[in-house]
């Protein structure tokens, strides 16, 4: 009689473990809120840096805008070794290297089978060079991804302003460079247009180019008005403190994009067009010898690299290579403190597995709980209930620690949502909660620059969003630089 009773108490037991992770595994996750990343920009996002190499005739002539008029002699690296310049990008921290391929003035760093105006009638390697494949080749060594920038205006070719012939052009010259060097990750197109020699404005067929992209490189995600990733605004590599990464294509023109949207993005955007921030370590972006001593410092870099990567944008740094067909040693030594610093900056996560506990969580479930947001991983997340846009998550640190940095990441898969939130430490003097720092948007990546502060428990909440929040990391780190 006993074993009988036991029996059924053990079964009564086991059917309410099983109905329990019946139960758990029947809790649903938020439903993405549309516009979402594709495969390719959620990759692009990842990466969060990676290098321009302005190159070419103007690197000779010493200037930055040519007139297309360069005589292709002019082209003539003493030294030329891309797997320096690949090498220092995977030194400095960058998951990419995007070449200008064509420059406004035309000249292709490629021999170009559709123009004269390239390395082919150039004296370097006898005509035989090819820069693009040499980029391309090291960047396969060194295992970073590699990208092409294209310029749309052409100041040397006969067919700019015969819209037809000239777009005809531009599309040949693209086959070549998505067809013959491997896999291209990138695309970058600006909107610089202007007349041709026949006296008459250049109209580009976006959609044709648009189309031979996705053709021949399904996985490059563009940069453009109209492509995958906006442009921020500015030159400078700063995104504004509101970034959203929703944006509708629909209301811009390439090379005119209304200015606020660009920096800020749309909340209410029908496209998902998140913002890259470029800018060049010197003050201009070709080479020049008298710019040597201009280098921007450690701390103006990490400026920008909190207010880019940690604005929910990517990093896009230029470092121009110098007639030698060499980065300077200045900048090469600058982009490896740059890494060792962010590195260092980061390493340690203060917050990492510490007890968190939130005001709810989704349906009760612990794959929605604030451990979720507190164990290093991008993929889970604290999430609410449908409908519920506001609550709170205290992490306690079990002791006092001391942090001057704030990262925080959503779980973009399923779209941005919030647009509000503030951060406190518990202030053991005054034995109440004291605000630290506040802010709007926070998307794949944002980094919160806040004074040193010494707590042992730091709590965030989310005072509005667009559907209910999933907050993937909420981390603290000392900064050492």
């Amino acid at each position: 009689m006993q074993k009988n009773k036991n029996l059924k108490i053990w079964s009564v037991a086991a059917a309410a473990m099983l109905m329990t992770a019946v139960s758990m595994n029947a809790v649903t996750a938020p439903a993405p809120l549309d516009p979402v990343p594709n495969a390719n920009q959620l990759v692009w996002q990842e990466r969060g840096q990676y290098m321009f190499l302005h190159f070419g005739v103007n690197t000779f002539s010493n200037r930055e805008w040519g007139d297309g008029k360069e005589d292709p002699k002019i082209f003539n690296p003493t030294n030329l070794d891309a797997r320096q310049w690949v090498k220092a990008a995977k030194d400095g921290g960058f998951k990419m290297v995007v070449l200008t391929a064509k420059h406004h003035d035309g000249f292709c760093l490629w021999p170009s089978a559709y123009t004269e105006h390239s390395v082919k009638n150039s004296p370097w390697k006898d005509g035989k060079g090819d820069v693009v494949r040499e980029v391309s080749d090291a960047c396969k060594e060194f295992g970073l991804d590699f990208g092409v920038y294209l310029s749309p205006w052409d100041r040397n070719s006969p067919y700019y302003g015969d819209s037809p012939k000239y777009n005809e052009y531009y599309v040949n010259q693209l086959r070549e460079l998505l067809t013959n060097y491997g896999k291209i990750s990138i695309v970058w197109w600006d909107g610089a247009c202007g007349e041709g020699p026949n006296g008459k404005r250049q109209e580009y067929d976006w959609d044709a180019y648009l189309k031979v992209v996705r053709e021949l490189a399904p996985e490059a995600v563009i940069f453009s008005d109209k492509g995958d990733v906006r442009w921020v605004g500015n030159e400078n590599g700063l995104a504004k403190e509101t970034c959203w990464s929703m944006y509708n294509r629909s209301s811009v023109e390439i090379g005119g994009g209304v200015q606020q949207q660009m920096g800020e993005g749309n909340p209410v955007g029908g496209d998902w067009a998140p913002a890259e921030c470029d800018v060049s370590i010197r003050p201009g972006w070709f080479y020049h010898a008298d710019q040597d001593d201009k280098v921007k410092s450690l701390t103006h870099l990490l400026d920008i690299y909190y207010r880019s990567v940690g604005h929910n944008c990517c990093l896009h740094l230029n470092v121009p290579p110098n007639q030698q067909g060499l980065l300077a040693p200045g900048d090469v030594a600058r982009l490896k403190e740059f890494h060792e610093a962010v590195s260092e900056n980061f390493k340690t996560n203060l917050a990492l597995k510490k007890k968190g506990k939130a005001s709810s969580f989704r349906e009760k479930s612990r794959k929605f709980n604030a451990a979720k947001a507190l164990d290093g991983k991008r993929e889970t997340y604290w999430a609410l209930d449908d409908g519920q846009t506001s609550g709170s998550l205290v992490v306690d640190l079990r002791k006092p620690v001391t942090f001057d940095l704030i990262l925080l990441q959503e779980y973009i898969e399923l779209g941005q949502r919030v647009s509000a939130y503030h951060i406190d430490f518990w202030d053991e003097t005054k034995k109440e909660w004291t605000e630290l720092a506040k802010g709007t948007t926070i998307g794949y990546k944002w980094i919160l620059r806040v004074p040193w502060t010494t707590a042992r428990k730091v709590r965030l909440t989310i005072d509005d969003a667009r559907a209910c929040p999933t907050i993937s990391s909420f981390e603290l780190y000392q900064s050492s630089y």
